[in-house]
């Protein structure tokens, strides 16, 4: 939902850092990168158990990470290969990120089981868009993609509200899956 109503409203605010970032000399080879890093640090955070500090460096590596579409665009240098990199990274982000939950609540069965789910559904969204839209098919849709995935996994980590997070992000994240193959498995011929 973000990427399809709210981003297209930031563009105003995220193609100037784009631009001051591509004229800085910054890639968003090295932002995927970096944003990634910053990200795995924060999962290993989280994972020792310092979840509020863990929490708030994942986010930070969330936003590096965010920003290296636009500087892509304004350096002129969008490809499939930055796409691919892209969705790479942010994927092994969110196993990261999950994992180290994971391994914070491991002497809570269900809050482990719940995290599994948390993943599993949060691996599956983007691979059912990738589908669709090897079909020619338009992917998007539904109330958690990764930006809002980002926002209420954060939120709960800082407010210290991991079990309902959770569940609102497990029954939130596969209704989201229901939602995208079912649109595209309509669509398909």
């Amino acid at each position: 939902m973000i990427d399809l109503r709210v981003r297209p409203h930031l563009q105003w605010f995220l193609q100037p850092i784009g631009r001051g970032l591509n004229r800085l000399g910054v890639s968003p080879l090295v932002l995927t990168l970096l944003g990634l890093a910053v990200t795995i640090t924060g999962a290993f955070l989280i994972g020792m158990g310092r979840i509020i500090g863990g929490a708030t460096v994942a986010l930070i590596g969330s936003i590096l990470d965010g920003l290296d579409g636009s500087v892509a665009r304004a350096a002129g240098t969008e490809s499939p290969r930055g796409a691919l990199l892209d969705a790479m990274a942010d994927r092994i982000g969110e196993v990261a990120v999950l994992g180290g939950l994971a391994a914070a609540v491991a002497n809570d069965r269900r809050l482990v089981l719940l995290t599994i789910a948390a993943l599993g559904g949060s691996l599956l969204v983007p691979y059912l868009r990738a589908k669709a839209e090897a079909e020619g098919l338009d992917g998007r849709g539904g109330m958690m993609g990764r930006a809002e995935r980002v926002i209420l996994f954060t939120v709960g980590l800082l407010v210290g509200l991991i079990e309902p997070m959770l569940w609102v992000l497990v029954i939130a994240t596969w209704a989201t899956v229901i939602w995208r193959f079912l649109l595209t498995y309509n669509n398909l011929r």
